[in-house]
């Protein structure tokens, strides 16, 4: 077999292989005679057809699966001599296949690049150190308590925190508008549920007030004919309530799920809850800097082949979250290009750490990942039975678990800086949201 290699660029090779008709010839007499043994053809017995007549019967046919599996074995071993790793598989190109002639073909590939990730002795990570306090726990009862509140008519003017029944009609120079009537809508004041301009305009009326406003939307709004223009709209308040938050008793812990224990238990689930959340809002802090950290030390050329495949995946992952399922509307790719290029780049650094230093998978964190995954559902047994039996959801877990391991690594050489922080700081909490 003969084999020719080029660099046309970047990381893509091409290479032509040539194999001797001697021995795509005799591939295919021994594959004829095999069909020999047990054929059967019209006039003859089992076994007994003249090796002309099987020729002429299935001679294309053997040929065809000859040179396919030649084209495979072949290509196997053009790139284990050439010492080449293909990112992904080849074109092929045909350039003589015909019977009686040599295997001549060219394969165009693009090779993976060179990977050495550096020494992390050089890289910094802030470990944020925080706790849960108790100001923070009482902070998370409270925004419970806005959740479920309480309203009850009032007759006063309205202002933040009530909830108005409106009706409203809303015009464009004079004419109706799709969407800009409606009846008896309630909405809480301040939430940002409505316009700016709309909820502001219904601070100070009363139950049975009707006013007149002007309603400008805005430049980016999702209805494209009324984007950036003013509107006039006819509002009618029908109902001001006020907003009371209910008392933390045995009822508000039954609202949410605590049936026995009472307050204290409510107390001690909400804690566990925010330290689990304030665990994990640590453990991704620190691994979005460790992941920063081997992208920006590591530049890689990256197969452009691997690249565009990340590219296809996080479209068809928008196009889901979107709703929609024909490709037509598939996003444009641009805004996906360097998310893509980062994840391929960090898959195949951690890739590479994972097989210099012989990670293994620590089984042990596969069976907690899968705890952690499972215990969000009320019949956790059963969806642990699901993930235990299904390949490609354990595959997944055991692959987070092996890059989390690999990530532990980088932490341990690296140096790691302590930074003392707070639970709403670290986990975005909002103790008094709108």
């Amino acid at each position: 077999m003969q084999v020719s290699l080029t660099a046309t660029g970047g990381l893509e090779r091409r290479l032509e292989v040539a194999v001797p008709a001697e021995q795509v010839q005799g591939a295919v007499e021994e594959r004829l005679k095999e069909i020999s043994r047990t054929a059967r053809l019209k006039g003859f017995r089992p076994g007994k057809a003249p090796m002309v007549v099987v020729k002429q019967q299935f001679g294309s046919q053997v040929h065809a699966e000859v040179v396919s599996e030649l084209l495979r074995s072949s290509f196997s071993e053009a790139i284990t001599q050439e010492k080449l790793t293909p990112a992904a598989g080849p074109k092929i190109e045909p350039l003589a296949m015909a019977p009686g002639s040599e295997l001549r073909y060219a394969a165009v590939f693009e090779v993976m690049p060179e990977i050495a990730p550096k020494s992390p002795e050089s890289l910094t990570i802030e470990r944020p150190i925080a706790s849960v306090t108790d100001a923070d726990l009482e902070a998370m009862l409270e925004s419970m308590r806005r959740q479920r509140p309480n309203f009850a008519p009032a007759d006063r003017e309205a202002r933040e925190t009530d909830r108005a029944t409106v009706d409203f009609e809303g015009k464009v120079d004079g004419v109706a508008f799709a969407g800009g009537e409606g009846k008896d809508v309630p909405f809480v004041i301040g939430s940002g549920r409505l316009l700016p301009d709309f909820d502001t305009s219904v601070r100070g009326m009363k139950t049975g007030d009707t006013k007149l406003v002007p309603v400008t939307f805005p430049a980016d709004y999702g209805a494209k004919e009324l984007a950036g223009k003013t509107a006039e709209f006819s509002i009618t308040l029908k109902l001001l309530e006020e907003q009371t938050l209910p008392p933390i008793d045995e009822e508000f812990c039954k609202a949410f799920g605590v049936s026995e224990g009472g307050v204290e238990k409510l107390r001690a689930e909400v804690r566990e809850s925010m330290e689990r959340e304030l665990n994990e809002a640590v453990r991704n802090r620190v691994r979005t800097q460790v992941l920063d950290g081997l992208y920006r030390d590591n530049p890689l050329e990256l197969p452009r082949t691997l690249v565009d495949e990340q590219v296809r995946e996080l479209q068809a992952d928008m196009l889901r979250r979107m709703g929609q399922k024909q490709i037509t509307e598939m996003p444009s790719r641009e805004p996906f290009e360097e998310p893509a290029r980062r994840r391929v780049a960090l898959g195949l650094l951690l890739g590479e750490i994972i097989r210099v230093q012989a990670i293994k998978l620590d089984r042990s964190r596969v069976q907690g990942r899968l705890a952690d995954i499972t215990s969000q559902y009320p019949n956790a047994e059963e969806m642990r039975r699901a993930y235990l039996q299904n390949a490609d959801a354990m595959r997944q877990i055991e692959s987070a678990v092996l890059e989390d391991q690999a990530i532990d690594w980088v932490l341990s050489k690296a140096v790691n800086v302590e930074k003392p922080m707070e639970f709403k700081e670290l986990t975005g909490f909002n103790a008094n949201p709108n």
